[in-house]
């Protein structure tokens, strides 16, 4: 009687994992962009929150001066919450730039690993006008807006 074994020879099993590994070298690349694209979104959305947070906490916490992340964070109720409070947003760094004043605040928000977890760099101030750096380096006032840039891959949303 001749039993014939029921599975897949090696060569079978060799070439599904080839073609396993092909598929994932083309995903990866796609997905580390649309990470970096997203943490660079959630940035540009923290440092918007902070703009209305700074506006908010000016005009009601009776001293007429902006904040730092501790007190728009630490009020009650609080302007912004704890997780922006820490300073630390989905792979960037956001940082309220010297003292505000009742004239003045500025943050910038940088990739923690450029290239990894986001490649902008981004900067507001009391304008509200969000400025970037395409190197992750911090922005000033002298870098251009995102709205500058419409329509060119580095200044879309």
């Amino acid at each position: 009687m001749n039993r014939r074994n029921k599975g897949f020879t090696l060569i079978e099993l060799m070439i599904v994992v080839a073609i396993i590994a092909i598929i994932a070298a083309i995903a990866i690349p796609n997905l580390l962009r649309s990470r970096i694209a997203a943490n660079e979104a959630a940035a540009i959305g923290a440092l918007r929150t902070l703009s209305s947070a700074q506006e908010n906490y000016r005009n009601n916490s009776g001293t007429n001066l902006y904040g730092t992340l501790a007190q728009l964070s630490g009020a009650t109720p609080p302007y912004i919450d704890s997780a922006l409070g820490s300073g630390v947003s989905r792979g960037y760094t956001i940082a309220i730039v010297g003292t505000p004043t009742a004239n003045a605040w500025s943050a910038t928000a940088v990739p923690n690993a450029v290239g990894t977890t986001g490649n902008r760099g981004f900067f507001i101030d009391e304008s509200g006008v969000i400025r970037f750096t395409t190197d992750g380096s911090a922005p000033d006032t002298t870098d251009p807006a995102l709205n500058e840039t419409a329509g060119s891959a580095s200044g879309d949303e």
